[in-house]
């Protein structure tokens, strides 16, 4: 299958993408401090997730796609409820910019990856 456009000039300047699990939807991580999320393949946004302060530098659902994560050069990572947009947790303790995150497998880790030199290991709060 070639590739194609699903999203273009709306979008601005972005930064990481991650697929939902089932493959509807699409999470966009942007310059303009936002998480997008937009349906797929007509490329309609869902909604907009915001409260970093700096762009957005990874996105990752987690295993059983309740939760999303965004890391940030605003030095946290968040972690939202895609299906309302809710905020359920913000991560700190880097000292520079977190560059990507990422779920362990049974979805109770994340680890986050940071210009710091440094790989931080945090539980997940359940929802």
């Amino acid at each position: 299958m070639p590739c194609q456009i699903l999203l273009g000039k709306p979008l601005g300047v972005t930064i990481s993408v991650a697929f939902s699990l089932d493959g509807k939807t699409l999470a966009s991580g942007s310059a303009d401090q936002t998480v997008k999320l937009w349906q797929v393949p007509s490329g309609k946004l869902q909604q907009t997730l915001s409260g970093h302060s700096g762009f957005v530098t990874s996105v990752v659902y987690s295993p059983d796609g309740q939760i999303l994560a965004g890391a940030s050069d605003d030095w946290l990572v968040r972690l939202w409820e895609p299906a309302s947009g809710k905020l359920l947790q913000t991560l700190s303790g880097h000292n520079d910019f977190v560059q990507s995150v990422l779920f362990s497998p049974d979805g109770q880790m994340l680890a986050s990856a940071s210009t710091d030199g440094t790989v931080r290991l945090c539980g997940v709060a359940s929802k």
